[in-house]
């Protein structure tokens, strides 16, 4: 297939989506304008704007796994915004543009798809991923034929991706390359080690060395949860989600605030409102 087809797609759509994508650009650079701009737009900087581009991606994810199609199309707006609003500051250094942006990522595209634009046939789906693999490597400079060192790759995913991610993608690639236990009870008595260590480094009340402890921990955390083929991520994830489920059923059970509630009294409403989740689980999965 050729990207110089006309698209089968009505033209009115498309035409009234370069509209829409125009309309936004020309609100940021109003937003980000010195003659009647807003202050806060103004003041923003690339590096202000990074807790706003990962909150925005986890919202769309959020909104994604729920199902709810409002949610997805009002987050993914939000993940856009702060494209067009990165890209609008850089443009007004001269740094590189949103037109820069679309342009590089579709010709990445196309190299990166030689079984679509080109000539090159595929059968699998590992066919695809060696492909796209080997000219990564040879947009960067480095030979497709030869392995990168394994420090590079993981210094790439703890950059790069959130830190539960990280890990467990850190540890995988460690195993691959033989950094690994022989078996499972390894595994669970470098649980034990790092768990004492851990406790000791809290009497020491050293926090750098706390918190270095306590990452060996969750690390070893992260070991084990491959070992059992388990999503750390997706895990405390679940774990967050019925904790809020819970507050949220002992909100509904007292009748004043919890503050006002002591320990044993919130303990006893805790253990109610697990009670009553256990129930709703269990009429849901009833037949009618």
């Amino acid at each position: 297939m050729s990207i110089s087809e006309p698209s089968s797609e009505p033209l009115e759509p498309q035409a009234a989506m370069l509209e829409a994508v125009q309309q936004l650009i020309a609100v940021v650079a109003q937003l980000r304008s010195p003659d009647g701009g807003c202050p806060w737009d103004l003041a923003q900087t690339p590096t202000s704007l990074i807790p706003y581009v990962i909150e925005e991606a986890y919202e769309t994810v959020d909104a994604i796994q729920t199902g709810d199609t409002k949610a997805v199309c009002e987050e993914l707006g939000d993940l856009l915004l702060q494209v067009v609003l990165q890209a609008q500051i850089a443009s007004e250094t001269r740094q590189f543009s949103l037109t820069e942006v679309a342009q590089g990522i579709s010709e990445k595209l196309i190299r990166r798809h030689p079984h679509v634009f080109g000539d090159v046939t595929v059968e699998t789906v590992d066919d695809v991923h060696r492909n796209w693999e080997q000219i990564k490597a040879i947009e960067k400079g480095e030979d497709p034929t030869t392995t990168p060192p394994l420090s590079q790759k993981l210094s790439r995913y703890a950059r790069s991706l959130p830190p539960l991610m990280a890990g467990m993608k850190i540890s995988r690639k460690a195993a691959e390359a033989g950094f690994e236990w022989e078996a499972i009870d390894g595994v669970w008595a470098k649980f034990q080690e790092e768990l004492a260590e851990f406790k000791e480094a809290l009497a020491e009340h050293d926090k750098a060395n706390q918190e270095a402890e306590l990452g060996d921990l969750l690390f070893t955390i992260i070991n084990l949860a491959r070992w059992y083929d388990l999503d750390p991520s997706a895990a405390l994830q679940g774990t967050n989600q019925r904790f809020i489920q819970r507050l949220e059923q002992m909100e509904a059970i007292a009748d004043r605030p919890l503050a006002d509630y002591s320990l044993e009294q919130l303990e006893q409403l805790w253990q109610q409102a697990k009670a009553r989740l256990r129930g709703q689980a269990r009429e849901a999965r009833e037949p009618d």
